[in-house]
């Protein structure tokens, strides 16, 4: 059976990424999505909520991303959903599910007459290889 494992996220970045090299030499950058959401109660009362995600972008993208990005940066990504586990440092076993980046792109954000634009920024290509 086929299957598809695909995120589409656009937001902010929450904090600024974090760039670091393997063992083996290979660029690796972390940095967490803020995404909200806006919705009315039965009652008719607005709420609002952000949401966010943690994400890794390995090798080229991995190095634009942590050239480029910093906090506050608008994003419209896509990649996939992975789960990993790994052994804190007490010896317990941790879960975490993350979205490994496929394809980044900075975007601006501008609100006019209370419509909001969303325009992408031309940077470099970045795209995992």
């Amino acid at each position: 059976m086929r299957s598809v494992n695909k995120v589409i996220i656009v937001g902010h970045l929450a904090a600024d990424p974090e760039m670091k090299q393997t063992g083996k030499g290979v660029t690796v950058t972390d940095f967490s999505v803020a995404t909200n959401r806006d919705w009315k109660t039965t009652e008719g009362e607005s709420r609002h909520a952000t949401d966010y995600h943690r994400v890794v972008a390995w090798r080229n993208l991995g190095e634009i991303c942590g050239k480029y990005l910093k906090k506050g940066t608008g994003i419209y990504m896509e990649g996939r959903l992975m789960n990993r586990k790994y052994t804190n440092k007490q010896g317990l076993d941790r879960y975490i599910t993350e979205i490994v980046a496929d394809m980044v792109n900075f975007v601006s954000f501008k609100k006019t007459g209370g419509v909001e634009e969303m325009n992408l920024v031309e940077v470099e290509s970045a795209q995992a290889a």
